[in-house]
């Protein structure tokens, strides 16, 4: 569920250091560890399980991800499950009481029959009482105009070498794909390490429809990670879903 990008064996061991901060976990943290059973779908390095493990989580822990060489840092905490794939691939019955999607993982479906297809999977992939925790950005807040960055940004990665990252969307944004580049430079490479990646900005209605349409019920929604209320100006759609028992 990463950028492909993050196969390359040396992106994937800075990943981290471009994430560092990262606001969502405080978010997660608490539902990881109040679950007995938890799969992190596109769970890249595996920062949240390993977390969750570290803070005492003795339940079952699985990561899921189609990016063998982000797994490949994962693996380095032996006593949490790993399995390298995506949604297509697998299936479980109702095997998780939570189901996670962080990162924004979630927007890399971009066409209809693939979020439905997902979304089936994790369905059948929770307990009767399960939950399905992910965010989206919301559309209305247009962060993707702000996104293609005039310079590279510096990061300091392991042994204090500088890492520069830029990135330019592509214009005009058609409908609710947004296309863009990502460019990554390192003083030990031969060149530039670039990727294209697209994302789909689904609207709360829309998500509404496919979420209900998979049999999943919304049980809670909020716009950022304080966590505020949902509203047209919020940044994000956090949503926790569960398994609904009509269908």
């Amino acid at each position: 569920m990463v950028d492909r990008l993050f196969s390359d064996p040396d992106l994937a061991a800075l990943y981290d250091t471009f994430c560092q901060g990262r606001p969502d976990f405080s978010f997660y943290l608490p539902l990881v560890m109040s679950a007995g059973s938890v799969l992190d779908v596109g769970c890249g390095t595996g920062e949240l399980l390993r977390l969750a493990r570290q803070a005492g989580h003795s339940g079952r822990l699985c990561g899921l991800d189609p990016a063998d060489a982000m797994l490949d840092v994962a693996r380095t905490r032996p006593d949490i499950e790993w399995i390298l794939g995506d949604l297509d691939s697998v299936h479980w019955d109702q095997e998780y009481d939570l189901v996670v999607m962080t990162g924004h993982a979630f927007q890399v479906f971009t066409e209809d029959d693939q979020i439905r297809a997902s979304l089936t999977t994790i369905r059948s992939a929770l307990t009767d009482e399960g939950h399905f925790a992910f965010e989206t950005r919301n559309p209305k807040a247009r962060e993707w105009e702000h996104w293609t960055l005039k310079r590279p940004i510096d990061r300091t990665g392991p042994g204090g070498v500088v890492i520069q990252y830029s990135r330019a969307v592509e214009a005009p944004v058609k409908r609710d794909l947004v296309h863009f580049t990502q460019t990554y430079s390192h003083p030990s490479w031969d060149g530039p390490k670039e990727s294209s990646s697209t994302l789909r900005f689904l609207g709360a209605d829309a998500l509404s429809s496919f979420l209900t349409g998979a049999g999943l019920v919304i049980e809670e929604q909020f716009g950022d990670w304080d966590p505020q209320p949902l509203t047209d100006a919020s940044s994000e759609i956090i949503t926790i879903a569960r398994r609904s028992q009509e269908s």
